[in-house]
């Protein structure tokens, strides 16, 4: 008689699973609010709308992302903490571009071995973004998936679910000739390009992630691991006191390919390269000459996280009010008729 085999034997453990959910359950808690109904371990969240029943049309709006292979800088550093707080921004900012309020959030996780800790890291992230972005996580799976990971390998998906009134979701239909184009600063490369920075940083080049330059105070991998920047309370603020005409959120494509995703047919975007402050991940890449300006512009977000396009007239104001909140914000450029899209200068 042939020897029997356990679901343990296979790579996968039951226990520690069980021991990752009562680890996190209290901190998962700690992002409800009263619209939440039930519990953590229900096969499903539930969230009621009963506080948006005087909004004449509601509309959901949803967003799911991942946060890339910034995940391999992650796992080499042994650093687990922050990308929990990329996963929900990548999902949100984009929430935020059409005017949606945040409303849940859950996230799935997927792993070569379960370690209870690690999770528990890794869940704290994702909280603390949701709690930045005054929404509730109201579920999540971590599945253990032994053959397909190695045993420090993760991946991560997070699915974002907001709501705005239909009349007040942001289209970019009212924008025009003279208008105002907007960047919010970046933290650093967020969570878009890091094939290229491996490829350039680690495989070309050879650098350790604990490597210092001149001048700079963080490591590499401490710049390389900034969180990406959560706008939603920044962009709620402004909401309530300003129209915005527009809201692109600089991911995956650069200000050439996000921006123009919000402009209308007729217009294009002037922006001025040199009109903000980059950070220091960008001074280094664009000081060591080994990636063409054009391929930069489009890879990475090259310090603007998040542009808002608003009436010439109030511009400087919300600059004012988006760095009174703890931001920086730059007028970056201008709207033109004719052409096509973004034109660098």
């Amino acid at each position: 008689m042939e020897e029997k085999i356990s679901y343990s034997q296979s790579g996968v453990n039951i226990d520690e699973g069980n021991r990752a959910v009562d680890l996190i359950k209290k901190k998962v808690k700690s992002t409800y609010d009263s619209n939440v109904i039930g519990d953590l371990g229900s096969f499903s969240g539930l969230y009621s709308l009963k506080n948006f029943m005087g909004m004449k049309e509601p509309v959901l709006l949803s967003s799911t992302d991942g946060v890339g292979t910034k995940l391999k800088i992650a796992q080499l550093m042994d650093v687990h903490d922050t990308v929990g707080i990329d996963l929900v921004a990548m999902c949100v900012n984009d929430l935020i571009c059409q005017g949606a309020v945040p409303l849940f959030f859950l996230d799935y996780m997927a792993v070569g071995k379960l370690d209870a800790l690690k999770a528990e890291k890794i869940v704290s992230g994702i909280v603390e973004g949701c709690k930045m972005s005054e929404m509730a996580l109201v579920g999540g799976e971590t599945a253990e998936m032994p053959g397909m990971y190695s045993e420090d390998e993760y991946d991560l998906a997070g699915f974002s679910v907001g709501i705005c009134d239909r009349e007040k979701i942001i289209t970019g239909e009212g924008v025009k000739e003279g208008d105002a184009v907007i960047g919010i600063a970046s933290s650093g490369i967020h969570s878009n390009g890091y094939s290229l920075v491996r490829k350039l940083f680690i495989e070309k080049l050879g650098y350790s992630l604990d490597k210092k330059f001149e001048g700079i105070d963080e490591t590499l991998g401490q710049m390389l691991l900034r969180p990406t920047k959560i706008y939603v309370k920044a962009v709620k603020s402004l909401l309530e006191k300003y129209e915005i005409k527009a809201i692109a959120h600089i991911t995956g494509g650069g200000l050439v390919e996000n921006v123009p995703r919000v402009l209308p047919d007729g217009c294009c975007a002037k922006i001025k390269k040199d009109s903000w402050d980059m950070p220091d991940i960008f001074t280094v890449i664009q000081g060591l000459d080994m990636v063409e300006e054009e391929e930069l512009y489009r890879s990475f977000n090259m310090g603007i996280g998040l542009v808002l396009v608003v009436d010439n007239k109030v511009a400087q104001d919300i600059v004012n009010t988006v760095q009174q909140a703890g931001e920086k914000a730059y007028v970056i450029g201008e709207i033109t008729s004719g052409g096509k899209g973004v034109e660098l200068w």
